[in-house]
Protein backbone atom coordinates (compact mmCIF):
# COMPACT_ATOMS: atom_id res chain seq x y z
CA UNK A 1 0.00 0.00 0.00
CA UNK A 2 1.35 3.41 -1.00
CA UNK A 3 1.31 6.13 1.62
CA UNK A 4 1.35 9.88 1.10
CA UNK A 5 2.35 12.02 4.08
CA UNK A 6 0.85 15.48 4.57
CA UNK A 7 2.82 17.50 7.09
CA UNK A 8 6.63 17.61 7.14
CA UNK A 9 7.03 19.10 10.63
CA UNK A 10 8.77 17.91 13.79
CA UNK A 11 6.81 14.67 14.22
CA UNK A 12 7.29 13.42 10.63
CA UNK A 13 10.82 11.96 11.04
CA UNK A 14 9.61 9.64 13.80
CA UNK A 15 7.02 8.12 11.46
CA UNK A 16 9.29 8.10 8.42
CA UNK A 17 12.17 6.32 10.17
CA UNK A 18 9.81 3.47 11.03
CA UNK A 19 7.70 3.29 7.88
CA UNK A 20 10.56 3.56 5.38
CA UNK A 21 12.14 0.47 6.94
CA UNK A 22 9.01 -1.66 6.42
CA UNK A 23 8.54 -3.97 3.46
CA UNK A 24 4.71 -4.09 3.70
CA UNK A 25 4.16 -0.38 3.00
CA UNK A 26 5.71 2.20 0.68
CA UNK A 27 5.97 5.89 1.54
CA UNK A 28 5.50 7.38 -1.90
CA UNK A 29 5.58 11.14 -1.28
CA UNK A 30 5.44 13.89 1.31
CA UNK A 31 3.58 17.20 1.12
CA UNK A 32 3.51 20.42 3.12
CA UNK A 33 2.24 23.96 2.64
CA UNK A 34 5.93 24.88 3.03
CA UNK A 35 7.33 23.37 -0.17
CA UNK A 36 10.93 23.85 0.92
CA UNK A 37 10.29 21.87 4.10
CA UNK A 38 8.52 19.12 2.14
CA UNK A 39 11.39 18.90 -0.34
CA UNK A 40 13.97 18.79 2.46
CA UNK A 41 12.13 15.93 4.21
CA UNK A 42 11.77 14.09 0.88
CA UNK A 43 15.54 14.29 0.34
CA UNK A 44 16.23 13.18 3.92
CA UNK A 45 14.23 9.96 3.48
CA UNK A 46 14.83 9.41 -0.25
CA UNK A 47 11.19 9.97 -1.19
CA UNK A 48 10.16 10.67 -4.75
CA UNK A 49 8.79 14.17 -4.27
CA UNK A 50 7.96 17.04 -1.98
CA UNK A 51 4.52 18.30 -2.99
CA UNK A 52 1.72 20.63 -2.04
CA UNK A 53 -1.12 18.87 -0.18
CA UNK A 54 -3.47 19.38 -3.15
CA UNK A 55 -0.98 17.79 -5.54
CA UNK A 56 -0.54 14.79 -3.27
CA UNK A 57 -4.30 14.26 -2.95
CA UNK A 58 -4.66 14.40 -6.73
CA UNK A 59 -2.25 11.49 -7.23
CA UNK A 60 -4.01 8.27 -8.16
CA UNK A 61 -1.18 6.09 -6.85
CA UNK A 62 -1.63 7.18 -3.22
CA UNK A 63 -3.80 4.72 -1.28
CA UNK A 64 -3.52 6.12 2.24
CA UNK A 65 -2.86 9.60 3.62
CA UNK A 66 -0.86 9.97 6.82
CA UNK A 67 -2.04 13.30 8.27
CA UNK A 68 0.77 14.88 10.32
CA UNK A 69 -0.44 18.48 10.21
CA UNK A 70 -1.02 20.63 13.31
CA UNK A 71 -4.15 19.79 15.37
CA UNK A 72 -6.23 22.68 14.06
CA UNK A 73 -5.79 21.36 10.51
CA UNK A 74 -6.47 17.68 11.23
CA UNK A 75 -10.19 17.70 10.42
CA UNK A 76 -9.93 19.63 7.17
CA UNK A 77 -6.99 17.63 5.83
CA UNK A 78 -8.53 14.27 6.76
CA UNK A 79 -11.87 15.29 5.21
CA UNK A 80 -10.12 16.31 1.98
CA UNK A 81 -8.22 13.01 1.88
CA UNK A 82 -11.42 10.98 2.40
CA UNK A 83 -13.12 13.03 -0.31
CA UNK A 84 -10.22 12.15 -2.61
CA UNK A 85 -10.90 8.45 -1.99
CA UNK A 86 -7.95 7.80 0.34
CA UNK A 87 -7.80 5.86 3.57
CA UNK A 88 -6.62 8.13 6.41
CA UNK A 89 -4.42 7.78 9.47
CA UNK A 90 -4.29 11.01 11.49
CA UNK A 91 -2.00 12.20 14.21
CA UNK A 92 -3.86 12.86 17.45
CA UNK A 93 -6.30 14.32 18.20
CA UNK A 94 -8.71 13.25 15.46
CA UNK A 95 -10.02 16.86 15.38
CA UNK A 96 -10.21 19.72 17.86
CA UNK A 97 -13.99 19.60 18.21
CA UNK A 98 -16.20 16.57 18.86
CA UNK A 99 -18.54 17.70 16.08
CA UNK A 100 -15.74 17.52 13.53
CA UNK A 101 -14.58 14.18 14.91
CA UNK A 102 -18.05 12.65 14.53
CA UNK A 103 -18.36 14.15 11.03
CA UNK A 104 -15.10 12.47 9.94
CA UNK A 105 -16.28 9.09 11.23
CA UNK A 106 -19.54 9.46 9.28
CA UNK A 107 -17.71 10.63 6.14
CA UNK A 108 -15.33 7.65 6.23
CA UNK A 109 -18.22 5.21 6.64
CA UNK A 110 -20.15 6.78 3.76
CA UNK A 111 -17.08 6.69 1.53
CA UNK A 112 -16.19 3.10 2.41
CA UNK A 113 -12.73 4.24 3.51
CA UNK A 114 -10.80 3.38 6.67
CA UNK A 115 -10.11 6.15 9.19
CA UNK A 116 -7.73 5.71 12.12
CA UNK A 117 -6.07 7.99 14.65
CA UNK A 118 -2.97 8.07 16.84
CA UNK A 119 -1.68 7.33 19.39
CA UNK A 120 -0.31 3.94 18.41
CA UNK A 121 1.71 3.58 21.62
CA UNK A 122 -1.11 1.35 22.91
CA UNK A 123 0.07 -1.27 20.39
CA UNK A 124 3.50 -1.47 22.05
CA UNK A 125 4.70 -4.11 24.48
CA UNK A 126 4.09 -1.98 27.59
CA UNK A 127 0.37 -1.28 27.28
CA UNK A 128 -0.32 -4.67 25.69
CA UNK A 129 1.45 -6.46 28.56
CA UNK A 130 -0.66 -4.47 31.03
CA UNK A 131 -3.84 -5.43 29.12
CA UNK A 132 -2.78 -9.08 29.21
CA UNK A 133 -2.20 -8.93 32.98
CA UNK A 134 -5.50 -7.15 33.61
CA UNK A 135 -7.44 -9.63 31.48
CA UNK A 136 -5.77 -12.52 33.30
CA UNK A 137 -7.18 -11.20 36.60
CA UNK A 138 -3.77 -10.54 38.14
CA UNK A 139 -5.20 -7.72 40.30
CA UNK A 140 -8.77 -8.97 40.43
CA UNK A 141 -11.63 -6.65 39.51
CA UNK A 142 -10.59 -3.02 38.85
CA UNK A 143 -12.01 -0.61 41.45
CA UNK A 144 -10.17 2.64 40.70
CA UNK A 145 -7.54 4.40 38.57
CA UNK A 146 -5.10 7.27 38.94
CA UNK A 147 -4.00 8.95 35.71
CA UNK A 148 -1.57 11.89 35.60
CA UNK A 149 0.45 13.91 33.13
CA UNK A 150 2.19 16.98 34.57
CA UNK A 151 5.10 19.09 33.33
CA UNK A 152 5.87 22.77 32.78
CA UNK A 153 5.04 23.08 29.11
CA UNK A 154 6.66 22.77 25.71
CA UNK A 155 8.19 26.25 25.43
CA UNK A 156 11.35 25.00 27.17
CA UNK A 157 12.30 22.47 24.46
CA UNK A 158 10.06 22.55 21.37
CA UNK A 159 11.37 24.50 18.34
CA UNK A 160 7.90 25.95 17.59
CA UNK A 161 5.76 25.67 20.74
CA UNK A 162 3.07 28.33 20.17
CA UNK A 163 0.37 25.99 18.80
CA UNK A 164 0.49 23.93 22.01
CA UNK A 165 -1.24 26.87 23.73
CA UNK A 166 -3.95 27.39 21.13
CA UNK A 167 -7.21 25.45 20.50
CA UNK A 168 -6.23 21.85 19.87
CA UNK A 169 -3.32 22.14 22.29
CA UNK A 170 -2.96 22.37 26.05
CA UNK A 171 -2.17 19.33 28.19
CA UNK A 172 -5.58 17.76 27.60
CA UNK A 173 -5.76 17.69 23.79
CA UNK A 174 -1.99 17.42 23.32
CA UNK A 175 -1.10 14.68 25.81
CA UNK A 176 -4.53 13.48 26.88
CA UNK A 177 -5.00 11.25 23.81
CA UNK A 178 -2.16 8.99 25.00
CA UNK A 179 -3.64 8.59 28.46
CA UNK A 180 -7.34 8.30 27.65
CA UNK A 181 -6.71 5.98 24.69
CA UNK A 182 -4.68 3.74 27.00
CA UNK A 183 -7.44 3.90 29.61
CA UNK A 184 -10.12 2.87 27.08
CA UNK A 185 -7.85 0.09 25.80
CA UNK A 186 -7.53 -1.25 29.33
CA UNK A 187 -10.97 -0.63 30.83
CA UNK A 188 -13.37 0.25 28.03
CA UNK A 189 -15.31 3.44 27.23
CA UNK A 190 -15.97 6.45 29.46
CA UNK A 191 -19.55 7.47 30.27
CA UNK A 192 -19.15 10.58 32.44
CA UNK A 193 -16.63 13.40 33.00
CA UNK A 194 -16.52 15.89 35.88
CA UNK A 195 -13.70 18.44 35.80
CA UNK A 196 -12.27 21.79 36.78
CA UNK A 197 -10.06 23.58 34.25
CA UNK A 198 -7.76 26.56 34.87
CA UNK A 199 -5.45 28.75 32.82
CA UNK A 200 -2.60 29.56 35.20
CA UNK A 201 -0.55 31.92 33.03
CA UNK A 202 -2.01 34.31 30.45
CA UNK A 203 1.37 34.44 28.64
CA UNK A 204 4.37 32.13 28.41
CA UNK A 205 7.96 33.04 27.48
CA UNK A 206 9.81 30.68 25.13
CA UNK A 207 13.22 29.51 26.35
CA UNK A 208 13.96 26.87 23.67
CA UNK A 209 16.89 28.07 21.50
CA UNK A 210 15.06 28.46 18.17
CA UNK A 211 12.60 31.08 19.49
CA UNK A 212 14.04 32.11 22.84
CA UNK A 213 12.40 35.23 24.26
CA UNK A 214 9.22 35.08 22.20
CA UNK A 215 5.94 35.54 24.05
CA UNK A 216 3.03 33.13 23.64
CA UNK A 217 -0.53 34.23 24.40
CA UNK A 218 -2.29 31.28 26.04
CA UNK A 219 -5.73 30.37 24.71
CA UNK A 220 -6.48 27.04 26.42
CA UNK A 221 -6.70 25.60 29.96
CA UNK A 222 -3.29 24.50 31.19
CA UNK A 223 -4.16 22.80 34.51
CA UNK A 224 -7.09 20.38 34.59
CA UNK A 225 -8.28 18.02 37.31
CA UNK A 226 -11.18 15.65 36.85
CA UNK A 227 -13.03 12.44 37.47
CA UNK A 228 -14.02 9.97 34.80
CA UNK A 229 -16.45 7.09 35.13
CA UNK A 230 -16.10 4.08 32.86
CA UNK A 231 -19.00 2.05 31.52
CA UNK A 232 -18.06 -0.60 34.11
CA UNK A 233 -18.49 2.07 36.85
CA UNK A 234 -14.77 2.32 37.64
CA UNK A 235 -13.88 5.83 38.90
CA UNK A 236 -10.75 7.46 37.46
CA UNK A 237 -8.84 10.41 38.97
CA UNK A 238 -7.20 12.62 36.31
CA UNK A 239 -4.68 15.46 36.54
CA UNK A 240 -3.20 17.03 33.39
CA UNK A 241 -1.01 20.12 33.50
CA UNK A 242 1.53 22.32 31.73
CA UNK A 243 1.99 24.28 34.98
CA UNK A 244 3.83 21.86 37.30
CA UNK A 245 7.60 21.76 37.74
CA UNK A 246 7.89 18.50 39.70
CA UNK A 247 5.58 15.72 40.89
CA UNK A 248 5.53 12.11 42.12
CA UNK A 249 2.17 10.95 40.74
CA UNK A 250 2.02 7.75 38.64
CA UNK A 251 1.37 7.91 34.91
CA UNK A 252 -1.41 5.34 35.09
CA UNK A 253 -2.10 3.07 38.04
CA UNK A 254 -5.00 0.63 38.30
CA UNK A 255 -6.25 -0.56 41.69
CA UNK A 256 -8.02 -3.91 41.90
CA UNK A 257 -9.67 -6.12 44.49
CA UNK A 258 -6.50 -8.25 44.61
CA UNK A 259 -3.69 -5.75 44.03
CA UNK A 260 -2.27 -2.83 42.04
CA UNK A 261 -1.09 -2.65 38.42
CA UNK A 262 1.45 0.03 37.42
CA UNK A 263 1.04 0.83 33.71
CA UNK A 264 4.00 2.46 31.91
CA UNK A 265 3.95 5.97 30.45
CA UNK A 266 1.29 5.84 27.68
CA UNK A 267 3.54 8.09 25.56
CA UNK A 268 6.02 5.21 25.21
CA UNK A 269 5.96 1.76 23.63
CA UNK A 270 7.81 -0.18 26.33
CA UNK A 271 7.69 -0.76 30.07
CA UNK A 272 8.09 -1.23 32.89
CA UNK A 273 4.85 -2.94 33.89
CA UNK A 274 4.68 -3.72 37.59
CA UNK A 275 2.18 -5.57 39.74
CA UNK A 276 1.85 -5.93 43.50
CA UNK A 277 -0.79 -8.28 44.79
CA UNK A 278 -2.31 -7.98 48.25
CA UNK A 279 -0.04 -10.68 49.70
CA UNK A 280 3.22 -9.42 48.14
CA UNK A 281 5.79 -7.35 50.05
CA UNK A 282 6.88 -5.37 46.99
CA UNK A 283 5.96 -4.74 43.38
CA UNK A 284 7.40 -7.09 40.77
CA UNK A 285 8.10 -6.33 37.13
CA UNK A 286 6.28 -8.38 34.52
CA UNK A 287 8.11 -9.63 31.41
CA UNK A 288 7.11 -7.58 28.38
CA UNK A 289 5.58 -9.19 25.33
CA UNK A 290 8.61 -9.95 23.12
CA UNK A 291 6.61 -9.84 19.88
CA UNK A 292 5.77 -6.15 20.14
CA UNK A 293 7.85 -2.94 19.95
CA UNK A 294 9.49 -1.62 23.09
CA UNK A 295 11.36 1.30 21.52
CA UNK A 296 10.20 4.19 19.34
CA UNK A 297 7.82 2.78 16.70
CA UNK A 298 5.61 5.66 15.57
CA UNK A 299 3.87 4.29 12.53
CA UNK A 300 2.97 0.85 13.86
CA UNK A 301 -0.64 2.12 13.92
CA UNK A 302 -0.37 2.96 10.21
CA UNK A 303 0.80 -0.60 9.55
CA UNK A 304 -2.11 -1.95 11.61
CA UNK A 305 -4.47 0.13 9.46
CA UNK A 306 -2.90 -1.18 6.25
CA UNK A 307 -3.42 -4.76 7.40
CA UNK A 308 -6.97 -3.93 8.53
CA UNK A 309 -7.78 -2.68 5.02
CA UNK A 310 -6.36 -5.86 3.49
CA UNK A 311 -8.18 -8.11 5.98
CA UNK A 312 -11.48 -6.23 5.81
CA UNK A 313 -11.57 -5.41 9.53
CA UNK A 314 -11.60 -2.13 11.49
CA UNK A 315 -8.18 -0.87 12.55
CA UNK A 316 -7.37 -1.16 16.24
CA UNK A 317 -7.11 2.64 16.26
CA UNK A 318 -10.34 3.12 14.34
CA UNK A 319 -11.78 6.63 14.02
CA UNK A 320 -14.67 5.64 16.30
CA UNK A 321 -12.11 5.23 19.10
CA UNK A 322 -10.48 8.55 18.24
CA UNK A 323 -13.84 10.32 18.24
CA UNK A 324 -14.83 8.84 21.62
CA UNK A 325 -11.48 9.84 23.14
CA UNK A 326 -11.97 13.35 21.71
CA UNK A 327 -15.42 13.57 23.35
CA UNK A 328 -13.87 12.71 26.72
CA UNK A 329 -10.97 15.15 26.30
CA UNK A 330 -13.22 18.02 25.19
CA UNK A 331 -15.37 17.51 28.28
CA UNK A 332 -12.30 17.50 30.51
CA UNK A 333 -10.97 20.73 29.01
CA UNK A 334 -14.36 22.43 29.11
CA UNK A 335 -14.98 21.81 32.79
CA UNK A 336 -18.26 20.92 34.48
CA UNK A 337 -20.25 17.70 34.53
CA UNK A 338 -20.74 15.94 31.18
CA UNK A 339 -22.43 12.70 30.21
CA UNK A 340 -20.51 11.11 27.33
CA UNK A 341 -23.03 9.79 24.81
CA UNK A 342 -20.56 8.27 22.34
CA UNK A 343 -19.18 4.82 23.00
CA UNK A 344 -16.72 2.35 21.52
CA UNK A 345 -15.71 -1.26 21.93
CA UNK A 346 -12.39 -1.82 23.65
CA UNK A 347 -9.73 -2.30 20.94
CA UNK A 348 -8.82 -5.95 20.38
CA UNK A 349 -5.52 -6.85 22.03
CA UNK A 350 -2.72 -7.30 19.49
CA UNK A 351 -2.62 -10.90 18.31
CA UNK A 352 -6.36 -11.52 18.70
CA UNK A 353 -9.10 -11.27 16.10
Amino acid sequence: MRIGVIGAGAISPLYLRYLTRRDDVTVAAIADLNLERAASRAREFSLSAGLTPAALLARGDIDLVLNLTTPAAHAAVSAAALHAGKHVYSEKPLAISPTDGARLVSQAAAAGRHLACAPDTILGSGIQTAIQALDAGVIGRPVGVTLAFLNHGHEHWHPDPAFYYQPGGGPVLDMGPYYVTALVSLLGPVTRVVSLAAQTFARRIVTSPARAGEEIVVGVPTHVVGLLETAAKVPVQVTMSFDVWHHTLPHLEIYGTEGTLEVPDPNTFGGPVRVRRADEAAARELPLRPDLPQEQARGVGVVDLVHAVREGRPGRLDGVLGAHVLDVLAALARGGDTVITSTVSRPLPVGTS
